[in-house]
């Protein structure tokens, strides 16, 4: 298993992804673990290197003994990232990681490219609030706070739709060392960054959550808003774990922040580059020589807006956007077109299961005789390119 020894510690970490990309730095909520951030890695790794980690004193990282402060939990990031060779990162922390996200970017802004702080907080609330919380567990463990926590992890309509993060996320917590929890409630008990807000000067984006009850907007994310300069600031409808109350609109606030705006001027090579991804180098090739005076300008407007405007966008991915160009396709009965995306994407991210369930969606909703088409021309397309739908075997 992975695991670094760092700042006297040893933490777990997950290192995801290709080594070209931006590096991005994931730090989990008090009382959570790097699982925390799973609704949001599918996508995230396509675009950037993911380093996920556990805190100290949490998940499979060690729970060392006395309290802990966030300067201890921030120089553990540096030496984490020391180790493996990383001098530059994007970081997004969430609640305690986010204090650790404040601590990094007053004291090792040379290090940061962005920094992404949701429901956090540069003071957390009451010293005495956090002395009994201490206590609570010191005696009675874990479970003697955990009703208490999940009303403020989660929206109250969040757990009785059965959500499976919540039921997750409270089982991780009743597995936290409750050395280790207490150790980081002193880390927070003791943090404040009020004053020294203004030396952060890396690009900010604040993430709070309208429901969040244990860092609300006011008095909280608005004060990181106003100190931090040049900080951008979003709202989502979700309490404190807003990353998994509203995952995908989490993931969309971070890709829109974090990866770079296509320039203008650029959005025709990327259109290209995204047309050449999607339709393979061969067709693209032969659309290209094909192209002349009557048509250049058609050949310009849909590399540069379809794909160099729409598809590039990363709120979706490619496999998504494939399935719904092909559903559009199939209910219009544009079938030249569907069965060249339907081509391209089986020689890419799509598998004859995708497919069936496509179709099968499409008959219900643009009709029967355009799915019959689509069989078959899908039937057609499975057999040229030699795959064929998994077969059940008889016992």
């Amino acid at each position: 298993m992975p695991f670094a020894h760092c700042n006297n510690a040893r933490l777990f970490y997950r290192l995801e992804g290709m080594p070209n990309k931006t590096l991005l730095v994931l730090s989990h909520s008090i009382g959570t673990d790097h699982g925390m951030w799973a609704p949001q890695v599918p996508d995230l790794i396509s675009h950037f290197q993911l380093l996920r980690y556990d805190t100290r004193g949490h998940g499979a990282s060690e729970a060392t003994k006395g309290e802990y402060t966030i300067e201890m939990l921030g120089a553990d990031v540096l030496q984490l990232a020391d180790s493996l060779g990383i001098r530059k990162f994007a970081f997004c922390g969430l609640s305690m990681g986010g204090a650790i996200g404040q601590w990094l970017g007053v004291n090792a802004a040379d290090r940061l490219t962005s920094l992404v702080l949701a429901n956090t907080s540069a003071k957390f609330g009451e010293r005495s609030n956090w002395e009994t919380r201490i206590e609570m567990v010191r005696e009675g463990g874990m479970a003697a706070i955990v009703d208490m926590v999940m009303q403020r992890f989660f929206s109250p309509h969040t757990p009785a739709k059965s959500n499976a993060y919540a039921s997750t996320v409270k089982s991780v917590f009743l597995g936290t060392d409750p050395a280790g929890y207490i150790g980081c409630c002193a880390a927070l008990r003791d943090f404040d960054s009020r004053e020294i807000l203004l030396n952060i000067r890396v690009p900010t984006l604040i993430i709070s959550g309208d429901r969040d009850i244990s860092t609300p907007w006011v008095g909280n994310g608005e004060v990181l808003a106003r100190e931090i300069p040049k900080a951008r600031s979003l709202q989502l409808p979700a309490a404190h774990l807003s990353n998994l109350e509203r995952p995908r609109s989490f993931l969309a606030a971070l890709l829109e922040f974090l990866l770079p705006e296509i320039d203008e001027t650029q959005r025709s090579e990327a259109g290209l580059a995204m047309r050449r991804a999607a339709l393979g180098d061969d067709h693209v090739n032969r659309g290209i020589a094909a192209t002349n005076d009557f048509n250049r300008e058609f050949q310009h407007l849909i590399t540069r807006y379809a794909w160099g405007t729409i598809w590039t966008r990363p709120e979706l991915d490619l496999r998504t956007r494939r399935l719904l160009a092909l559903a559009t396709m199939a209910a219009l009965g544009r079938w030249e077109e569907f069965a060249m995306h339907l081509r391209s994407g089986l020689q890419h991210e799509l598998e004859p299961c995708d497919l069936k369930e496509l179709l099968l969606q499409t008959a219900i909703y643009a009709g029967v005789p355009a799915a019959n088409t689509a069989f078959l021309i899908a039937q057609k397309e499975l057999e040229s390119a030699e795959l064929q739908p998994s077969k059940e075997i008889e016992k």
